[in-house]
């Protein structure tokens, strides 16, 4: 396969004299791009020596440090497949190995069932005979120290169609999906991003959300195809080091940059004793985020208007894109073609496909894949279609220019600017359990709260006992999925007004439409702070 970025890192770092950094709480590793690519081969055949071959599976479950980038690089080297768990979503115990079908589970964690890393187990997927079990993390150095180096490592080359890692959906409900990421779909990511910014020896990109985000480790490959530093930190010590190792990339989420914000208006105002100056903002930044970055890399969820000013302003662009773990990047602004407010230009090798709705579907030359891996009966069919178009369910459209903009969720799940995903259809069902509300719609607007739109079952409305259901759910929901806002309509939803469909189902477009208006009040707009 010419040209692509997993083969070129598999037989050797672009530059090694580039480094990567690993900065954590116990301290700071740093290697050249060659010691890298050296010790993870002496980590691959190690593996190999423990039994693992082309294929099997290996199991990450542990937060950012080195021996997670090592064994990732290892893998590849080896042919098998990671799987990277993120600590908190997963526990490491013995179903895990057999759910996933791990020959090996590497965690930092204390095992809840430690039996499977005794010996071979049957569950433990297509070689059980070879299977290590649940393995604490450091075994990593182990491996790369017992490791018969006299036996060269078979040579491995990947074909677009090969896949080296499974991810998972964050899931609404039940256990997250997976998804087998084929090497295409890495391959045209990595090399669309740097045809876009042109990373090269001068920069240092810093990855501080988990490696078990696979888009994260595109950073780490980018850096042994391309030449650059990358940093790898993880998000409790971000800020502490970020001036420290002078990145000159961020890749961060919205809700980052929003603390980030706060914290540079607060060190500005305490600086210049009152209301900063631009040139006092700057500086905050500088103090903060270090003084060489080129720019800042935000996704996941939209980012407010104010925090892209805000950064820009202090000589900081953040440049947004879109995407998902079933499409990979699709869109992303850059310093060449930059709408503030939308998601940027389609990548090369991808497709938008806007149905009359304007819901949006990607096609790729490359796709991440054509199904899912552990999901129900049905959740591959409704997602992909026949030629692996993927069917996102979100409502957009494209300007004149090329410019994607997301506009919300066709469905009933939001993603908050947080990133955290709130599925509304149970409140709308609790709310449209009072005798008050006739139908309702919760609504997220801005990415920031839940807005319930309420047509009311009386006439007049009674408004307090609407409220008093708003204040239930609040108390009954979790944080994320508090109501903040209240809209009573003041006609009832209907098919003739054309707030319902011919099925009696609410027109959530149109009814945010017409009762929803951020600019300014509307007939029956309160707020629900301290009901």
């Amino acid at each position: 396969m010419n040209g692509s970025v997993i083969n070129h890192i598999v037989a050797a770092p672009a530059d090694g004299r580039s480094r990567l950094r690993v900065v954590r709480l116990d301290g700071t590793t740093t290697l050249t791009l060659a010691e890298l690519h050296a010790r993870a081969g002496r980590l691959a055949r190690g593996l190999r020596d423990a039994g693992l071959r082309r294929g099997d599976r290996i199991g990450i479950l542990a937060s950012n440090c080195l021996e997670w980038v090592l064994l990732d690089l290892a893998a590849l080297r080896l042919g098998a497949v990671t799987a990277g768990f993120e600590p908190g979503k997963f526990d490491p115990d013995g179903s895990l190995i057999g759910r996933y079908q791990l020959a090996a589970l590497f965690t930092d964690r204390q095992a809840q069932d430690p039996s499977p890393a005794q010996g071979p187990n049957p569950a433990q997927g297509p070689n059980p005979a070879r299977g290590l079990g649940i393995r604490p993390i450091a075994d990593v150095g182990r491996l790369i120290d017992e490791a018969d180096q006299a036996v060269p490592l078979p040579l491995v080359r990947y074909a677009p169609d090969d896949v080296t890692t499974i991810k998972f959906t964050s899931g609404s409900t039940g256990e997250p999906k997976g998804l087998a990421a084929t090497v295409g779909s890495i391959d045209s990511s990595i090399s669309a991003i740097q045809g876009l910014f042109e990373h090269d020896g001068d920069d240092n990109l810093f990855v501080f959300l988990p490696l078990s985000l696979l888009q994260q480790r595109y950073w780490i490959y980018s850096a042994l195809r391309y030449g650059h530093d990358v940093t790898v930190s993880t998000y409790e010590v971000a800020f502490a080091v970020l001036r420290r190792v002078a990145p000159t990339v961020v890749m961060g989420v919205p809700a980052f940059y929003e603390a980030a914000m706060r914290h540079i208006e607060r060190a500005a105002s305490r600086a210049a004793g009152g209301q900063p100056s631009p040139d006092a903002i700057s500086a905050a930044a500088q103090a903060l985020l270090g003084d060489r970055i080129r720019y800042l890399w935000t996704g996941s969820a939209p980012a407010r208007q104010s925090v892209l000013r805000f950064f820009a302003d202090a000589g900081m662009p953040i440049y947004e894109g879109y995407g998902l773990n079933e499409t990979c990047i699709v869109s992303k602004n850059h310093p060449r073609a930059h709408r503030p407010g939308s998601a940027g230009r389609v990548l090369p090798g991808k497709k938008v496909l806007l149905d009359d709705d304007g819901v949006i579907s990607v096609w790729s030359e490359h796709p991440v894949n054509s199904r899912y891996e552990y999901a129900g009966p049905g959740e591959s069919e409704r997602v992909f279609g026949a030629d692996g178009t993927v069917r996102t369910g979100d409502l957009g459209y494209i300007d004149a220019d090329g410019f994607l903009f997301i506009r919300g969720r066709a469905d009933d799940v939001i993603v908050l600017d947080n990133g955290k995903k709130v599925i509304v259809r149970p409140i709308e069902e609790y709310l449209r359990a009072s005798p008050a509300v006739h139908e309702c719609v919760v609504l997220c607007p801005t990415q920031t709260h839940l807005v319930a739109v309420v047509s009311p079952a009386t006439d007049p409305p009674d408004a307090t006992a609407i409220e008093t259901r708003v204040a239930a759910a609040n108390a009954a929901f979790g944080k994320d999925e508090q109501i903040k806002e209240i809209v009573i309509a003041p006609e009832r939803f209907s098919v003739a007004n054309g707030m319902l469909t011919s099925q009696f189902k609410p027109r959530r477009r149109l009814i945010s439409q017409a009762y929803w208006n951020p600019a300014g009040s509307h007939q029956g707009r309160a707020s629900a702070d301290g009901i």
